[in-house]
């Protein structure tokens, strides 16, 4: 059956729609969270309106909301959200071969709404290849935006009405979202120790009250896995090199029976 122009670009409008729903309703906590938290920081209305608009990025708003009604300075702020963010910078270079060639509209358009979600589903080797697939993609990103909004506005509301819903422990929806985008892909030794050395750090650090326990978690445990991956690699060179040697000398041990 031939499909149209018009009905591939539905059919990935859909898909790329249906694909990102539940992690657009698994972040209904973390995003009511952050409406909320603004305003019962005595952020305005617009203001509260304002981080999902513009910063658009769960972690960095949670902790600058908290810097900001705290009285941090702009330096402790920045610096605080560029190292919560950085990932991105890693994600930006993971597709920079993909979208390099893109005209500049799409590329701000899906830089803008490259979040760890929508780096999830581009798991795949064609993602970001071909019209089609940069809807799906487009589509993906931008559905989650829109309701991270609505989460958004549904906090803000709540927050004015309500008591303070930082104590209903609606925080734990941001841990229980980031594993589920991990567990997906955890195939291979490297990236279980990383996840493994991650968890252990994270929570050792926590207890003995690092500051930095969540980064320096990060970093020791990425680097945990690069040396596992080189381990791998070591291994498999010495195994094909092993391989190699007895085939050489199995071709002369026939040879000389010659």
């Amino acid at each position: 059956m031939t499909v149209t122009k018009r009905k591939a670009v539905w059919l990935m409008v859909k898909k790329g729609f249906l694909d990102m729903l539940p992690l657009n309703l698994a972040v209904l906590p973390w995003g009511i969270l952050c409406g909320s938290l603004a305003i019962q920081r005595d952020f305005s209305v617009l203001e509260a309106l304002l981080m999902p608009l513009v910063v658009f990025a769960g972690s960095a708003q949670l902790v600058a909301i908290e810097l900001m009604a705290n009285n941090a300075s702009l330096a402790t702020i920045l610096f605080t959200t560029l190292v919560i963010s950085s990932r991105h910078f890693l994600y930006g270079l993971a597709l920079r071969d993909k979208l390099k060639v893109l005209p500049i509209r799409w590329r701000y358009s899906l830089g803008f709404l490259l979040t760890d979600e929508l780096f999830a589903l581009s798991g795949n080797s064609k993602a970001f290849v071909g019209k089609l697939r940069l809807i799906y993609a487009l589509v993906a990103g931008g559905s989650f935006y829109l309701f991270w909004l609505l989460w958004n506005v549904t906090g803000i509301v709540a927050g004015s009405y309500l008591p303070d819903l930082t104590q209903l422990g609606l925080d734990f929806a941001i841990a229980v979202t980031f594993i589920a985008l991990v567990v997906p892909t955890v195939t291979n030794l490297p990236m279980v120790i990383t996840v493994a050395v991650a968890a252990l750090l994270s929570v050792l650090f926590k207890l003995l009250h690092f500051e930095l326990d969540l980064v320096a978690a990060a970093i020791i445990a990425m680097y945990c896995g690069y040396l596992t991956d080189r381990w791998q690699c070591r291994r498999r060179l010495t195994t094909q090199s092993l391989i190699a040697s007895k085939e050489l000398n199995k071709m002369k041990n026939n040879g000389d029976e010659l």
